[in-house]
């Protein structure tokens, strides 16, 4: 296994930063935690990516699911300085440097930076539940740009959540959901099923986020 560096600051709770991107944790992950990763076709052609891409880095797939974005503070832009690796699982060769120029979208709300933080919160049956993250590291480049974020005080589920939207050689364009989360142990694990089921039915609504049909 590839030892990995973490932010100096960072206070997530869990010790696997960067896991969404790295192979060997998502095919062996740390004990209690399940990987997960889904794919969905949204369109083809460089329009269709970066109007989809200008949504993603604001937060777009979060409120389509039915998240509020509350107390966004301003990311640092320091990336999480692990390895990047290709789709075999080999270090690539050329790591993508950290994305240096503030950007903002149609309606001045600026792109996600890695070290920004923020509290989600989704209205459920009985009540409002927040969960608070920090943006772990940022992809930006020519035909792939997305982020990841991890949990950073106690709730239902402990681990890493990444968004990655890219444009393949054929010129479509998919979005790829990945997380790798534990959810709470002791007397409050027999609830666990069922909060494996909601994060199921989540991520479902999250993959038709951009979708045009979602209103992307």
């Amino acid at each position: 296994m590839t030892r990995r560096s973490t932010f100096t600051d960072q206070s997530v709770t869990y010790g696997a930063i960067g896991a969404t991107l790295a192979p060997d944790l998502l095919r062996y992950p740390p004990a209690g935690y399940r990987p997960a990763e889904d794919a969905v076709r949204i369109g083809s052609g460089i329009e269709r990516f970066e109007r989809a891409a200008e949504s993603l880095m604001t937060w777009g797939i979060q409120r389509g699911a039915g998240f509020t974005v509350d107390d966004v503070s301003t990311g640092t832009g320091a990336q999480y300085p692990g390895i990047v690796y290709d789709a075999d699982g080999s270090p690539l060769a050329d790591q993508p440097p950290p994305r240096a120029e503030e950007r903002f979208g149609p309606d001045g709300t600026p792109y996600i930076a890695a070290g920004m933080t923020a509290t989600l919160r989704r209205k459920g049956r009985f009540r409002t539940q927040s969960t608070p993250v920090l943006v772990v590291y940022v992809l930006d480049e020519p035909d792939r740009i997305g982020f990841a974020y991890g949990t950073t005080a106690d709730g239902p589920e402990s681990g890493e959540e990444s968004f990655i939207l890219e444009r393949r050689d054929d010129d479509t364009v998919w979005l790829t959901i990945r997380s790798i989360l534990a959810t709470r142990g002791g007397i409050r694990g027999l609830f666990a099923p069922g909060q494996r089921r909601k994060r199921r039915e989540l991520t479902r609504v999250e993959l038709r986020a951009l979708h045009p049909a979602g209103g992307v």
